[in-house]
């Protein structure tokens, strides 16, 4: 009767890389046959711009209308002496473009205008927004979305003046009230006024109520 031989260890580690070799080589034939069939990929939204002193940031997929106010809004900030005014009257052009303009973002949970928030009502804001304007905006991680939806065109300001707002057993008595008027490239029934109140946060404005 025969023995049987004993495979050697350098026969056996020879044998395991070839399988691990071969595990790899279908994995990557696996995944490279994924994307050329159609596989998808997630959009990725990069940050073009910044005013680093106010924690104020630019997207890429921003429109070019809410891209032209940024850069007003950083001459405005950047200056010796900052305009108030013409700052209150900024940041609530750039809140309502980015706000009421869907067509740029990627789902109900992509809220536009979320920085200029006062930062202790963002959470609440953005549970409303998501309960309201954004609720039936459908998901368009992956670039593939059908549905039509708002792209503001224009955000004019109407009126400016200063009034005493009362909030969190606080009171900002050179509070700004900005009233505005929405424009879309379509009109498809969305918001078109809104009266804006900013309050002071150490140097910066903040929108602490918005109202039609």
């Amino acid at each position: 009767m025969k023995k049987k031989r004993k495979l050697s260890k350098k026969k056996i580690t020879k044998f395991i890389i070839l399988i691990v070799v071969i595990v790899a080589l279908c994995v990557g034939v696996f995944f490279a046959a994924k994307t050329f069939l159609g596989g998808k990929k997630e959009k990725e939204v990069k940050v073009v711009d910044n005013i680093e002193k106010y924690g104020y940031t630019l997207d890429e997929n921003e429109t070019k209308y809410y891209k032209s106010l940024f850069e007003d809004l950083k001459k405005v900030l950047n200056a010796n002496e900052v305009d108030e005014e013409k700052y209150a009257s900024l940041v609530s052009q750039l809140f309502l473009t980015d706000f009421f303009n869907l067509e740029n973002k990627l789902s109900k949970n992509d809220v536009g205008g979320l920085q200029f928030v006062y930062t202790d009502f963002q959470g609440d804001f953005q549970n409303y927004a998501k309960d309201g304007v954004y609720q039936y905006l459908e998901n368009d991680t992956y670039d593939d979305r059908k549905q039509e939806l708002p792209k503001v065109s224009a955000v004019d300001i109407v009126n400016v003046e200063q009034s005493t707002f009362e909030y969190l057993d606080q009171a900002d008595e050179k509070a700004y009230v900005v009233e505005a008027k929405i424009s879309y490239e379509e009109d498809m029934g969305y918001q078109s006024t809104a009266t804006l109140t900013l309050i002071h946060r150490d140097h910066k404005l903040e929108i602490a109520k918005m109202s039609k």
